[in-house]
């Protein structure tokens, strides 16, 4: 079982290489960070501020060859945590069949905010970091 998240805030540091997201139940109070790297951040805050870059950055990229091979990106699942670390699905529907491509979370929600698609995160992901 899946809970709805939204992106709550990023947190970018010019100080240091790594940053911070927070995500946030939808339909309910809990709350958690994941750490991403500064281009992945980066991505994300310029197209929550709106900002279309000339050229196609690589979380659009992404969605426009998704898009070119008749797919249709449903949703991002972070599905697993190990060691610290957190995994994460691109769910892809093409042709009536769902296809989940593995991914790093920051990958997975640069491209989920690029084409304005739910973000999930797994209960059991929930329990370990709430």
């Amino acid at each position: 079982m899946s809970v709805r998240m939204e992106l709550h805030k990023i947190i970018i540091s010019e100080m240091q290489e790594q940053q911070i997201i927070m995500l946030k139940e939808v339909d309910g109070e809990r709350t958690f960070p994941i750490v991403i790297g500064s281009p992945e951040a980066m991505a994300i805050s310029r197209r929550l501020n709106g900002e279309r870059p000339p050229r196609p950055m690589t979380h659009d990229l992404l969605a426009n060859v998704i898009e070119a091979l008749g797919g249709n990106i449903e949703q991002i699942e972070i599905n697993d945590l190990e060691n610290h670390t957190f995994f994460a699905r691109i769910h892809i529907r093409r042709n009536g069949t769902m296809h989940e491509v593995d991914s790093r979370p920051s990958d997975a929600i640069a491209l989920g905010i690029a084409t304005q698609v739910p973000i999930f995160v797994a209960e059991h992901v929930l329990d370990e970091v709430c």
